[in-house]
């Protein structure tokens, strides 16, 4: 048996909406149950898109960093440095968790490049500043669950 991540939870997620909650009365405990499925739905979309997520993020924001460092390279020698060897950089696996420790590096660095790019006052400057709010509605799309909010 190969065990299949994705659908064990839909399994899940729906035995404890259609057997486990109606079977509880009605409230708090019901309620909470629910619930739980309806958040298992969520994990199981983000399982199936998580390496890929944060991929492509990681690819956004190194190209971000090889554009801004040529910026603050001037003012910035150090960000500049560092900017480079991200944008130079590669994903060590695709584990989540590896993606995801990556990931966290470069959005701390995308944080220094934004706050010297808006010290700088010219229209490559905006030209970053605006990359870099691109990338975190991008970012905030890649997210989106489609089970909507709840």
């Amino acid at each position: 048996m190969k065990p299949d991540p994705q659908r064990m939870i839909e399994v899940t997620a729906a035995h404890l909406m259609m057997r486990t909650a109606p079977a509880l009365e009605k409230g708090y405990e019901q309620s909470s149950v629910g619930l739980l499925a309806v958040l298992l739905l969520a994990v199981r979309e983000e399982y199936d898109r998580s390496a890929a997520r944060r991929v492509e993020e990681n690819r956004a924001l190194r190209a971000i960093f090889a554009d801004g460092a040529r910026v603050v390279r001037e003012g910035a020698p150090e960000l500049a440095k560092r900017l480079e060897a991200a944008a130079h950089g590669e994903d060590p696996s695709l584990v989540i968790s590896e993606l995801e420790r990556t990931n966290a590096e470069l959005r701390g660095l995308v944080i220094d490049l934004h706050a010297r790019i808006e010290e700088i006052d010219a229209p490559e400057a905006r030209r970053i500043e605006v990359a870099i709010w691109a990338e975190l509605v991008a970012s905030t799309e890649r997210r989106r669950l489609s089970l909507g909010t709840f």
